[in-house]
């Protein structure tokens, strides 16, 4: 029988409480499960290179101890990434209505490119629904507690990091 395998993309710019929930509970759906880093993000007020947020998502995953979890860089379209990997899902986290809305759009459009390819859309926990990347990064930018927000190793990261 097949390894089910599925692959979790984004920037995770930087990563949150949000995207490791839903990391932790997809790696417990799958045999695999692969944590595609996007290697360029064309977000406004990137901080992080690709190299240091997989080196941070690697080191949570390694602290967490969730064996079936692999952190790669995604440096081609996601659905020649996904067939590289021999993955047929992709994870993708809705917060709200307007994630929703994005990622339906780009769950068709992938559909389109590879019909293979299944989009499974999950939910962070409650308590998580409302922390977002850019978010972090305002209050990290202004000096402010990140904590309550992020894991111990980004937030290792977002101390030492300049901006």
């Amino acid at each position: 029988m097949a390894e089910k395998k599925a692959v979790y993309p984004g920037t995770f710019d930087p990563m949150t409480l949000g995207h490791f929930d839903l990391i932790k509970r997809a790696s417990k759906l799958y045999d695999k499960l692969v944590v595609a880093v996007a290697a360029t993000s064309a977000k406004q007020g990137a901080r992080f290179s690709a190299e240091d947020r997989l080196a941070m998502i690697r080191e949570d995953v390694r602290k967490a101890r969730l064996r079936n979890v692999e952190v790669k860089m995604l440096d081609c379209l996601l659905v020649d990434f996904c067939r590289r990997e021999k993955a047929r899902v992709v994870i993708r986290g809705v917060r709200v209505y307007s994630d929703f809305e994005y990622e339906f759009q780009m769950a068709l459009t992938n559909r389109r490119m590879a019909p293979e390819i299944e989009t499974l859309f999950m939910m962070p926990s409650e308590n998580l629904a409302y922390v977002t990347a850019s978010t972090v990064r305002e209050i990290a930018s202004y000096g402010g507690d990140t904590t309550p927000f992020v894991t111990p190793a980004v937030q290792k990261h977002l101390k030492t990091s300049p901006r």
